[in-house]
């Protein structure tokens, strides 16, 4: 064994959505104002009977099936995600209660928009370890739930959705090395916090950080894996805003690439947003088995964390 693979990718969303113009009668908005602001068109929203562990659950069975496993297959759960209000049992505990998956070591993942990304870098590193045999890496988010719905300059921006990888050896590498890090003094940029906790931001901050900072650690993760931008051929980047995803894109060099821009039907799903984006552009043939794509998440914490993946 010299690496490991993503062997299949899930993703699921509540049937419900919500347009632009359903929000311009909550608060004062318009579809002209969103769309030229974040590209934000719909977005899909989890109604209260319907916790995050159940998205989260849905994806991962979705990922199973396209792998050809069972539960019984897995023996380490990982969840990304930053909207879970209990603090115990932890969401990877409550998914493999759901799924069935006997004695897997359980944890989550709160890294917020850049989770999926830090959790498939720590199952990589751990089956490689040879601490674990298959994983599932799901990312996955109840932004509604921590929305204040009056706030037209968050509620615009959040979606529900979670997205799944199953992890296993591989004899060649399929998951590049991942390069993270942080700028904790910045972290306050984003937030969830407060009773009952809110998803509040410094829009503004988090745009220039994230469109000067962020392109050259996107190359650098490129180079990791032994190639450069242009040799990509999907670039899935944390889907926070079009307006960050489209010059980020760009000044990466990914000219070959195709650019998710999932945002649009989706709006932010905070850590589900990679692994739904992904699982889409997979399911559509838009990628294909082999291709390389960049895997790249940011944003809570004002972290980052990418690595280049062969697609499934």
């Amino acid at each position: 064994m010299n690496g490991t693979r993503i062997a299949a990718v899930g993703h699921y969303q509540p049937a419900k959505v919500l347009t632009n113009e359903d929000l311009a009668g909550m608060v004062d908005t318009s579809d002209e104002w969103i769309t030229s602001r974040v590209g934000i068109r719909t977005r899909h929203i989890a109604g209260p009977d319907e916790p995050v562990d159940e998205l989260a659950a849905h994806a991962a069975a979705k990922a199973l099936a396209a792998a050809g496993l069972t539960p019984r297959d897995i023996d380490l759960v990982l969840v990304a995600t930053s909207t879970a209000i209990d603090r115990s049992p932890n969401m990877a505990a409550r998914v493999a209660a759901r799924l069935g998956i006997p004695s897997p070591a359980a944890m989550d993942v709160n890294v917020v928009c850049a989770g999926f990304t830090h959790a498939l870098a720590t199952a990589d590193h751990t089956v490689r370890a040879g601490a674990a045999t298959r994983a599932l890496v799901i990312g996955a988010d109840k932004m509604s739930e921590v929305t204040d719905w009056s706030d037209r300059t968050t509620c615009v921006l959040v979606g529900d959705g979670a997205g799944a990888a199953v992890v296993e050896a591989a004899d060649q590498p399929g998951i590049g090395p991942v390069l993270w890090g942080s700028v904790p003094e910045m972290g306050n940029a984003v937030r969830i916090e407060g009773t009952p906790p809110r998803f509040a931001q410094e829009g503004q901050s988090v745009y220039r950080w994230a469109t000067t900072q962020l392109p050259p650690i996107a190359r650098k993760a490129c180079e990791k894996a032994g190639l450069t931008p242009a040799d990509l051929a999907g670039v899935v980047l944390h889907q926070a805003n079009l307006r960050i995803i489209e010059p980020l894109a760009e000044k990466i060099g990914a000219v070959n690439a195709v650019v998710a821009r999932d945002v649009v039907q989706s709006g932010n799903t905070s850590a589900a947003s990679i692994p739904l984006a992904f699982s889409k552009l997979v399911e559509q043939g838009a990628v294909r088995t082999g291709d390389p794509v960049l895997l790249f998440g940011f944003g809570g914490n004002l972290s980052y964390a990418g690595q280049v993946v062969r697609c499934p």
